[in-house]
């Protein structure tokens, strides 16, 4: 059997605020539990302000105030030993920082100091991590640059010499050159053309493939997870709602918010009108009772506006949490899901 890397155990982070004497709390992650093996690629899919970004950051250990884990935890099994990235001192997390876990933020330009050439960032990231100083150093970063495909003078040049595609497979190289066994991508894709994103979307499969490691990809495009994850996870207000094999969340979902995000996928030569879903996401600070989706589902009965669905298993390795997933198939049209491989 495939071993686990990640377990999330009841996981709840929470932004938590006062000012002028007024508690605010947004419950940006709640009680989410899964787990995330060696050697895949699991994508995490959902509208922008879903969670989607607090669930990752909790789990690369970025976590600032506001935000404060309230509950659960984050355990991963590296070689050089567990650790529960929950309850970690600064120190622990600085030893497995980059050798071990690595992050692939959103926008070059959020890693990238404009002011530094790209050879200083890299001393910078992995110099000490992975040990090595001078010409050694740079010998090691210049070879995984070849297999980025990328040349030896970018490390001479300033990020706003590159093109945006060239300063996505820096990122990419900075993320992975300490041959990290997690690495966690938050839409690393975002405002490249397709051209560039399909490059893109296969130089992380390769290295993946490549170094052995785990990687979490997160986007809103369903499309990105048909090519390149292995099993996606639904996050909704806050929670996930479905996880299975790919193929099955496009074919076979289980959960009425996955069929819609299925449904909404544009197809070549495909004119019609794709139905929009009505309603918007709730607020994480006041979100209803019941399941979350409740509002919008087309499915809804009175037991989804009292009583929290768990995740139940409907499949192998697929999971949902909706009470009328059995009624769910008959939403999901198959002439939506043209382009998608079988």
């Amino acid at each position: 059997m495939t071993q686990d890397l990640l377990t999330v155990e009841g996981l709840k982070a929470y932004y938590q605020m006062s000012y002028f004497g007024i508690e605010r709390e947004v419950r940006a992650v709640d009680d989410i539990t899964m787990t995330i093996r060696k050697n895949e690629v699991y994508g995490i899919a959902g509208e922008s302000s879903s969670g989607k970004t607090s669930f990752i950051k909790v789990l690369a250990a970025a976590i600032r105030p506001p935000m404060r884990i309230v509950a659960g935890s984050v355990k991963y099994d590296f070689k050089n030993g567990p650790i529960d990235v929950a309850t970690a001192t600064p120190e622990q997390i600085e030893r497995v920082r980059w050798s071990h876990l690595s992050y692939i933020m959103q926008g070059s330009m959020s890693v990238l100091n404009p002011l530094r050439r790209i050879g200083k960032t890299f001393e910078d990231f992995a110099s000490k991590p992975m040990g090595l100083k001078g010409d050694a150093f740079r010998q090691r970063v210049i070879a995984h640059l070849e297999r980025l495909k990328l040349p030896v003078d970018v490390l001479n040049a300033y990020p706003h010499e590159l093109s945006g595609g060239m300063r996505q497979r820096v990122t990419i190289g900075l993320a992975t050159v300490c041959r990290p066994e997690f690495i966690i991508a938050d839409e690393p894709t975002t405002a490249l053309d397709v051209v560039v994103q399909k490059e893109v979307l296969g130089l992380i499969r390769e290295i993946q493939q490549e170094i052995g490691s785990s990687v979490v990809f997160v986007t809103h495009d369903m499309s990105v997870h048909a090519n390149i994850a292995d099993r996606v996870g639904i996050i909704y207000a806050g929670r996930l709602v479905e996880e299975g094999p790919t193929r099955q969340m496009f074919f076979a979902p289980k959960h009425p918010y996955t069929a819609h995000l299925v449904a909404s996928l544009p197809r070549i030569g495909d004119t019609t009108q794709r139905p929009a879903l009505d309603g918007r996401p709730p607020s994480l600070a006041e979100p209803p009772n019941g399941c979350r989706f409740h509002p919008r589902c087309p499915l809804a009965v009175d037991k989804c506006k009292t009583d929290v669905p768990p995740l139940e298993t409907v499949g192998p390795d697929h999971r949902t949490a909706c009470w009328r997933w059995k009624d769910v198939a008959p939403l999901v049209k198959p002439q939506a899901l043209h382009g998608v491989p079988a």
